[in-house]
């Protein structure tokens, strides 16, 4: 009977500890984490584009603008122009706000949901120069 009681506690014993070590290695494991792409909004050379003008990013990524030359400017997402043709999500993505200073930044994140595909947005005061940009999202 002892040597039964030994044997079962060992062998608790030993399961216990490939628990243990299974549940760390689960606990270690690092989440997927969402990525920031940063685009320059006026080109370092002075002209009136997004710099890069086409981005690719995963759903839940962040889209980062930083003023850089040429003022005001700002970023508005072109509803027949995405994934959805959704006036709601492109308002939602938009920040039609002027940005007056050299440094100042919006950003956006795109929802975990976003569908895949090209999304197109322009600035306002600089649509007509041809300040454009891209978004892909794999």
């Amino acid at each position: 009977m002892k040597f039964m009681s030994a044997i079962w506690r060992r062998m608790s014993l030993a399961l216990l500890t490939m628990v243990l070590v299974a549940s760390s290695f689960v606990v270690m494991a690092s989440p997927a984490s969402a990525d920031t792409v940063t685009v320059k909004m006026g080109a370092d050379n002075g002209m009136l584009s997004f710099q890069p003008a086409k981005v690719t990013i995963k759903p839940g990524d962040t889209v980062k603008w930083v003023n850089n030359k040429v003022p005001p400017h700002n970023v508005v997402f072109d509803t027949a122009k995405n994934p959805a043709k959704s006036a709601a999500l492109a308002k939602t993505l938009s920040h039609k706000g002027l940005v007056m200073k050299p440094g100042d930044e919006v950003s956006v994140t795109f929802p975990a949901n976003a569908a895949a595909g090209e999304y197109t947005y322009y600035c306002e005061p600089h649509r007509g120069a041809g300040m454009v940009g891209t978004i892909v999202v794999q």
